[in-house]
């Protein structure tokens, strides 16, 4: 095995801790010596040993001369744990590979620049692509203090997201519905506009064996609600934000009755202010949305531009319809130059539907 193997290694061990480090980044760590893997651990879970430190405790013998292997550079500032970078010179490893450079400003090369002053050789950049996509959230997060933004929707191969009658269960089959399961435990939080709500009367939890439970936020700017909509009679159990523009105490009251948190926000054109929604959430730690909204929240998110990535999931059928909902709506774009543009596409196969995955290019239609 070379550099790579134990890196690729390292990376599988890092997405053990999908879903449950956040903020932090998902970590993984391979220590070799002589050739043989002697140890190996990730970041488990936020507020708990890194990967560094778990690999050292897994140890089967002295990692004294050998090599670790570490998807993100080692960190080198006290936060919920001391340093890793003081576990790696205590335990005498002679070399540390390298994935991704930290960006947070604490560490952003100077975990490097300490294991090197110290006699360690270090190894960069190997398969930092696959480490960079391993961290996208954590990256941005780190950078502009906002959630990373997930627009995700499933959606008919002619575009519907549900039939002209406004049914919608099910466009996809399982195994695609499996895999937005695995997207809410993913992130740190859910959000829907209140039309959804009033439609659909989601749930919006996790509904993965042994999955996690994102926030649940619901931009409703003038609060229409109802207080019993499930998002609102299960907040003592799964937390719920109701973002809003009202300031009217006793409408807030009744939510909060509930166990809900009413968060204010700043005002655009009669709707919460999402940039500045996501300032303040991001504030909240929360680092990552998955935004499972309609047509109209869509559009706003896309040209607010704080959406960093589209999921589609596409089912092989036909639903036609001239007033069936499609997944964007809002007032579009006039000429096909002012598109929303995406980039780096992939394409999984989930049983008989696919999903598109793509990144939004900068700058994007208006001020964004």
């Amino acid at each position: 095995m070379d550099d790579q193997d134990y890196m690729e290694l390292a990376l599988r061990l890092a997405e053990k801790g999908e879903g449950w480090t956040a903020p932090n980044p998902m970590v993984g760590a391979v220590i070799v010596k002589d050739g043989r893997i002697i140890g190996q651990g990730w970041h488990e879970c936020y507020g708990e040993l890194h990967a560094e430190r778990n690999a050292l405790k897994a140890c089967a013998e002295s990692p004294e001369g050998g090599t670790m292997y570490v998807t993100l550079e080692p960190c080198c500032h006290h936060g919920k744990q001391p340093p890793c970078v003081d576990a790696i010179l205590a335990a005498g490893i002679r070399r540390v590979v390298v994935g991704s450079g930290d960006p947070n400003p604490l560490v952003s090369g100077k975990g490097i620049q300490v294991l090197k002053e110290h006699g360690v050789e270090v190894t960069e950049q190997i398969l930092q692509k696959e480490c960079d996509r391993l961290n996208k959230m954590f990256f941005h997060y780190i950078r502009t203090g906002q959630p990373y933004v997930t627009m995700k929707y499933a959606m008919t191969m002619d575009g519907k997201i549900a039939a002209y009658t406004g049914a919608s269960r099910w466009i996809t089959g399982e195994k695609a519905r499996a895999h937005v399961q695995r997207q809410r435990h993913r992130h740190t939080a859910i959000m829907a506009g209140v039309g959804t709500v009033l439609a659909d009367d989601p749930l919006l939890t996790c509904r993965m064996e042994g999955g996690k439970d994102p926030i649940r936020v619901i931009c409703d700017s003038s609060l229409r609600t109802p207080t019993d909509a499930q998002v609102v009679v299960t907040a003592a159990h799964t937390p719920t934000i109701l973002a809003t523009c009202c300031k009217d105490r006793k409408k807030h009251e009744a939510y909060e009755a509930f166990g809900c948190r009413v968060l204010v926000a700043g005002e655009e054109g009669g709707q919460v202010d999402l940039p500045g929604l996501m300032g303040m959430l991001g504030q909240e730690q929360i680092d990552s949305i998955l935004l499972e909204g309609g047509g109209t929240l869509n559009w706003s998110a896309l040209k607010s531009g704080i959406v960093q990535k589209v999921q589609a999931y596409i089912a092989p059928k036909i639903f036609g319809g001239q007033s069936a909902r499609t997944p964007v709506e809002g007032t579009g774009v006039p000429f096909p130059e002012d598109a929303v543009f995406l980039k780096d596409s992939r394409i999984t196969c989930l049983g008989e539907d696919f999903l598109i995955e793509s990144e939004v290019k900068r700058p994007v239609y208006g001020d964004c």
